[in-house]
């Protein structure tokens, strides 16, 4: 089963230097974590422009919690971590969950 990270980003204060440094230097950092099985990032656009959509969102997927875990109490996934508060000044929340799969493959 997948085990999925998912961050969502606020709008950053510099949205050019927010999309800097994480293609630049947080990407790469992600990327190095043990056991990352598959990263994707997307700008998502709202369906109700009431609840404006996050500025990022990223998702991380791993085989299970405990790898998930294990990445995060890595060197690579602290370094990953320290990093966010440099850049995200509009913020970022984590949730993680089992994926199950509704439809499809």
């Amino acid at each position: 089963m997948v085990h999925r990270l998912v961050v969502s980003y606020g709008t950053p204060e510099d949205p050019g230097a927010f999309d800097a440094h994480y293609r630049d230097v947080h990407a790469p950092l992600a990327k190095q974590m043990p056991g990352l099985v598959r990263f994707t990032i997307g700008h998502p656009s709202a369906m109700d422009p009431a609840q404006p959509a996050p500025y990022l969102v990223a998702e991380l997927d791993f085989d299970s919690e405990a790898a998930m875990g294990a990445a995060f109490g890595s060197p690579e996934g602290q370094a990953a971590a320290a990093d966010v508060p440099g850049f995200a000044t509009g913020g970022a929340t984590m949730t993680h969950f089992d994926v199950q799969t509704v439809a499809g493959a």
